[in-house]
């Protein structure tokens, strides 16, 4: 077991995890230097648990489902292997991952701005572990989605509801309950398959491109998921502008709705496309527009919802207000576009480090600053 660990570690982490030690160096600096600044922000325990616990269910679920974990337990079940053996390292080596690289930095945020017993510290941890297995058997099950889904809310309502010291032991007895599922769990049932994400790639020779787009978005479903999400952030988000002056809010919200980072990282997450459109002659044009097109529409369409949630809650909505929401979704595309064409992520382990890679903030930050510029000169 232990050998099989440190094949799917060295994978993740780096031949001698080099990735490991530079994430932790960035992490305790960054914990450093909002502990020095002074931040203090207050945080409910529930709250606390409860994002450790989507965050990590979420990006364990994303790397689980990820197409090169796929591709690389192909390999691994052409070999001879002991069923506990491989699920169980193949676990624990992503399971480690995530929280080393990812829920870490959470945590390092968290930690830092608020004073936090030891108690509430190992309850993080302790909802970070169990959300990292919670996940694992929620894949592992996931042709039964509806059961899982009544599972899931379950989960949610004591983490909502429960005292610290009940949750604390509720879930570490539903952690044990989760190993010992894990322990008699099929190896095969962590291997995904998108079929239609198979059929997509074969035939985008004989399409046009955004026939090409709408058949992709349609193959990666969690895309499709983190696109809703945002939108429906749309429709909220003028609830938390409720009590600030147009000239800061309508901004600061163009400049927010366009962090969606799934539907910008298309040449990075897919490199047979990439080559493909490079080697092809005239395919920059013939890639470029119709992916800023389909950028704009999707930056555009979380902006209108958002004026019209702001129209519904406040008034006031003018023509000025949707050109200024047309700027910022043509400028957020065309930025995303020449970053992806020039810049493209590449050196990628599994397809979380793109959805979490530093570059995803080069837009919005530009944005943010041009809403700030805007919001200063009008006020």
């Amino acid at each position: 077991m232990k050998m099989i660990y440190k094949a799917f570690a060295k994978k993740l982490f780096g031949k001698n995890y080099e990735r490991l030690i530079r994430t932790l160096l960035v992490l305790g600096a960054v914990f450093f230097g909002l502990r020095t600044a002074g931040m203090q922000i207050e945080i409910s325990v529930r709250i606390l648990y409860l994002m450790v616990s989507m965050f990590t269910a979420g990006i364990m679920w994303q790397a689980l489902s990820s197409k090169d974990q796929a591709s690389y337990l192909q390999n691994l079940y052409m070999l001879p292997f002991e069923n506990r053996k491989l699920v169980l390292s193949y676990v624990s080596a992503l399971g480690s991952y995530m929280l080393l690289m990812k829920t870490a930095a959470l945590l390092s945020v968290a930690f830092a701005v608020y004073a936090w017993t030891w108690t509430e510290v190992l309850g993080s941890f302790l909802c970070a572990v169990h959300a990292a297995l919670f996940a694992a058997v929620l894949f592992s099950f996931r042709n039964h989605p509806w059961a899982g889904s009544l599972w899931a809310v379950v989960v949610v309502m004591v983490l909502l509801w429960g005292e610290n010291m009940a949750v604390f032991l509720i879930l570490a007895i539903h952690s044990l309950f989760l190993l010992l599922v894990l322990w008699r769990a099929n190896a095969y049932s962590f291997y995904f398959v998108d079929g239609k994400h198979s059929r997509t790639v074969k035939s985008r020779r004989h399409v046009l491109m955004f026939a090409y787009f709408v058949r992709y978005l349609r193959g990666h479903k969690n895309y499709l998921a983190n696109t809703g999400i945002l939108w429906g952030l749309a429709l909220v988000l003028p609830v938390f502008f409720e009590k600030t002056a147009d000239t800061f809010a309508l901004p600061m919200g163009f400049a927010l709705l366009t962090f969606n980072t799934p539907v910008c990282i298309l040449l990075s997450g897919d490199p047979a496309l990439e080559r493909a459109v490079r080697f092809l002659p005239g395919q920059g044009k013939g890639f470029c527009i119709p992916y800023g097109l389909l950028l704009f529409f999707c930056n555009f369409a979380a902006e209108v919802i958002f004026l019209c949630s702001w129209q519904i809650r406040s008034g006031g909505v003018t023509a000025r207000m949707a050109g200024m929401a047309a700027v910022f979704s043509g400028l957020g595309a065309v930025l995303s576009v020449m970053l992806e064409w020039f810049f493209p992520v590449r050196g990628w382990k599994i397809e979380s480090d793109l959805w979490h890679h530093p570059r995803k903030y080069v837009v919005p930050g530009i944005m943010l600053m041009l809403a700030g510029g805007i919001s200063y000169f009008t006020k």
